[in-house]
């Protein structure tokens, strides 16, 4: 058998589970035809068979397995046994729920006309018949649609919940390029100022030596080569992150700033206090820039987003960690979501980079205090 045909037939071939339920059906319209009170010829029970048979493939095909199963009905069951008329029910509900919304409509005339008809031409014609024949037929109907429109929302959300939580991804993401191209933009400033003041001091020392310490000059001449190159490559590499223009060779801002950050941020509406606790240590230029970012953006979101009455700033310092504490007594962490925003995701990048960590904490729904932990165990 030829691929084509092989995938041909495996869409026709029903589920498991139809099948099942159709084996059911065919097992209870045997056993009635068996029972002492079937009176009805052989043709008809064959008719009725090939019925039920069709709810094999209610789902495949509701339209077509509803119309082979009203057919055969009209033709073998006019006493109107109950095995055909249960699995009408089910093929009523199939058409309600598997069917497209226009065709599921004619669905429900192909299973209500003719029944309704046949009710009203009858000799023996009563209102009940009309009515049994609506509700057996309709009503499994009108539970098939509600229930697929129930599962089209509860799918809708399930890929609504999964888009927002990509784009909440690629959001983060990018957030994290973004601060990491910032830091290399700021490490490379800190760097390259320093390998400036090294280069002025390599070539002061060169000139100051003697006739007799040529090759000492020859060397320091050389260090004087490596660092400029050094600068060289660093300007190039800067100039992918920031898309051209030169280098900021001006130190950048640490914790002896921060007094002064304290001072700019505070307002009489909303005052911010700095509090130092322990003795300070000189720490490197990189972490001393990344203690310094983490603070100001925490006493950003502060001032902004908090609308708090006071903020506080706390150094702590102790011989394994420096601790930067911003707290505020404003609303809080939000309901949902509370992950602190891309802040706290440029915070975490840039205490991670120093082996540090960012914390938040709400009590009680009042209040927020960023926490960052920087160790000090000789990597700052």
């Amino acid at each position: 058998m030829s691929a084509p045909a092989r995938r041909v037939r495996r869409s026709l071939r029903p589920p498991t589970i139809d099948i099942a339920i159709a084996a059911v059906f065919i097992a209870l319209t045997v056993a009635e035809a068996l029972s002492a009170s079937d009176d009805r010829e052989g043709w008809r029970l064959g008719v009725a068979l090939i019925g039920v048979a069709a709810l094999a493939w209610r789902r495949k095909a509701p339209l077509a397995a509803a119309a082979v199963l009203v057919l055969a009905d009209l033709a073998s069951n006019p006493e109107g046994r109950f095995s055909t008329i249960l699995a009408l029910v089910v093929a009523s509900y199939s058409v309600g729920f598997e069917a497209p919304a226009p065709r599921r409509y004619w669905g429900l005339a192909l299973m209500v006309v003719p029944f309704t008809t046949v009710a009203v031409t009858r000799s023996a014609f009563e209102f009940s018949d009309l009515a049994a024949s609506v509700v057996f037929l309709a009503g499994p109907w009108l539970v098939g649609v509600g229930t697929a429109a129930r599962a089209e929302r509860s799918a809708e959300a399930i890929a609504l919940a999964d888009r927002l939580e990509r784009e909440q991804a690629a959001r983060e993401a990018d957030a994290v390029a973004e601060e990491r191209a910032r830091i290399a933009r700021e490490l490379h400033d800190v760097v390259a100022h320093s390998l400036t003041v090294v280069t002025i001091q390599l070539q002061a020392v060169r000139r100051r030596l003697g006739e007799d310490h040529v090759a000492e000059a020859r060397d320091l001449s050389a260090a004087e080569s490596v660092t400029r190159e050094a600068m060289g490559e660093m300007r190039r590499l800067l100039g992918v992150l920031r898309g051209g223009g030169d280098a900021e060779l001006e130190p950048q801002p640490g914790t002896a700033e921060l007094a002064r950050l304290v001072e700019r941020a505070s307002s009489a509406a909303t005052p911010v206090v700095l509090a130092i606790e322990g003795e300070p240590r000189p720490l490197s230029p990189g972490m001393d820039l990344a203690v310094y970012r983490v603070a100001q953006e925490a006493i950003t979101n502060a001032v902004r987003h908090a609308d708090a009455r006071r903020i506080a700033v706390t150094l702590r310092w102790t011989a394994r960690e420096l601790v930067v504490t911003v707290s505020d007594d404003g609303r809080g962490l939000p309901g949902e979501g509370a992950d602190g925003g891309h802040g706290l995701v440029g915070m975490r990048e840039r205490a991670a980079l120093y082996g540090g960590s960012v914390a938040l904490r709400s009590e009680r729904g009042r209040g927020l205090a960023v926490t960052a932990s920087f160790p000090l165990d000789g990597r700052s």
